[in-house]
């Protein structure tokens, strides 16, 4: 039985969500709580949707990593977490293990606000959270994660800056996670391994006026993430987070391929030229980034989109490899 429809027996309604049960937050963490047993509960082979429940997650990424951190084995010296591109940390990957599982660990967000509304909240003393201001680039990550006396071994590390995700995560050494959730651009398709050029003030509000042109493919991920260890084991439901493992850590859980784990983005947050949301279907959204420029990394060169997939089609390129 999946965790969605476990819910909605227990709750006796039509909510698949905790989020939406109540906004007081200890009876969140409590049904978090016997949602987390349950989900435990489920063989290594379960398919990751399955396991999906939402606290404080923006979709269904709490319940994945209840699953992922059963199956792993992750111990009580690795749980510690990295996690950036927070906003205001009410939604995210580790607030439910800061809170639930006493999780320590480290924010970081561009926006000093933000960081501001972290550290006047009651977590913040209570728990072991670490919260910092900084743009994030690809020079900068390492020393960021170190001064915070983070290095080594940790349980989670979750990568969500809407843009150089990619050329952050293949410069990031500093730690050494079990788990790690990416977000990814559904809308490059399953096949191509492309990315966007590196720009170190990269803003998806700027780049493109649809606020489509971000991120990297599920098979640019899927590459760095085999060289650099790992096996690809899923995404969620709503098409936006991979999940990948440590090789040396997967057990009995299935690694998958980009075509195995490929979801359809559920979500349209697209925007027309005036700035207003234009809600556009997965190929309506493709068929914009078609002529936008990206990095064919099969191919080590820029390129436009429609490009890449006509190479990809005719069988050019080579091994998917990384640029400086």
């Amino acid at each position: 039985m999946g965790v969605r429809h476990f819910v909605r027996r227990l709750l006796g309604r039509g909510q698949a969500s905790v989020s939406a049960v109540s906004s007081d937050e200890p009876a969140r963490l409590l049904l978090g709580e016997v949602l987390s047993r349950e989900v435990r509960r489920m063989a290594p082979q379960t398919s990751l949707q399955q396991a999906e429940f939402q606290v404080f997650s923006q979709f269904g990424e709490d319940g994945i990593l209840q699953f992922l951190i059963q199956h792993t084995g992750i111990t009580a010296a690795e749980r510690r977490f990295v996690e950036f591109g927070v906003q205001d940390y009410t939604e995210s990957n580790t607030r439910f293990l800061l809170l639930k599982d006493y999780w320590r660990g480290l924010v970081i967000d561009g926006s000093q606000t933000h960081i501001d509304r972290i550290r006047a909240q009651d977590y913040f003393w209570r728990r072991g959270l670490q919260a910092v201001c900084a743009w994030i680039t690809r020079e900068n990550i390492n020393e960021l994660i170190s001064a915070a006396g983070i290095q080594g071994d940790i349980g989670l590390l979750s990568i969500d800056i809407d843009g150089n995700d990619y050329w952050v995560w293949e410069r990031l050494t500093v730690v050494r996670p079990v788990i790690v959730v990416v977000e990814w651009n559904a809308h490059f398709g399953p096949d191509v391994s492309v990315t966007l050029p590196y720009r170190a003030d990269f803003s998806r509000a700027e780049a493109h006026w649809s606020h489509l042109y971000w991120g990297a493919s599920i098979s640019a991920f899927e590459g760095l993430a085999r060289r650099k260890g790992y096996a690809l084991v899923g995404s969620n439901q709503a098409g936006n987070n991979l999940f990948f493992v440590r090789q040396d850590r997967l057990g009995q859980i299935p690694v998958l391929t980009p075509q195995m784990a490929f979801v359809d983005a559920a979500f349209r947050d697209s925007r027309d030229e005036a700035g207003r949301l234009s809600f556009l279907g997965a190929e309506a959204a493709h068929d914009i980034l078609r002529s936008l420029e990206v990095v064919d990394l099969d191919r080590r060169s820029s390129c436009s989109l429609q490009e890449a997939l006509a190479s990809r089609s005719m069988g050019g390129g080579s091994p998917e490899g990384s640029q400086a």
